[in-house]
C-alpha cells in the first residue's frame, strides 16, 4: 500500500531549491517519496526532517522501522510496535 506523505508534499511546494538541495536528493525524487512511489532512505529521512523543520518527520517517512533505526525517538507515549505486523523481527 502506498503511503502519501502530506507533510512532505506541503514542504516541497514551498521549499526553495537551496532547501531541497540540503536533503541530498532532487525535488523530483522527493516527490516520488511523497507520493509513496519510493521509500525514503534513513539518510534522506533525517535530512528531510531537518530541512523541513519537522514538517516531514523520520517517523512519518519510515513508519515501519523508525523505532529500530532511531530508538532514541521512542517515548513513553509511543505505542509499542507489534512484531510481525509492521516490525521486522529477528530470528
Amino acid at each position: 500500500m502506498k503511503i502519501r506523505h502530506e507533510g512532505l508534499l506541503r514542504w516541497i511546494r514551498s521549499a526553495s531549491d537551496k532547501q531541497v538541495s540540503t536533503t541530498g536528493t532532487t525535488r523530483a525524487y522527493l516527490k516520488q517519496i511523497a507520493y509513496g512511489h519510493k521509500p525514503a532512505s534513513p539518510e534522506i529521512a533525517v535530512r528531510v526532517e531537518v530541512a523541513s523543520d519537522g514538517a516531514a518527520t523520520r517517523k512519518s517517512l519510515r513508519p515501519n522501522d523508525w523505532h529500530v533505526l532511531w530508538p532514541e525517538l521512542i517515548t513513553s507515549h509511543t505505542p509499542k510496535p507489534t512484531p510481525g505486523r509492521d516490525t521486522p523481527t529477528t530470528a
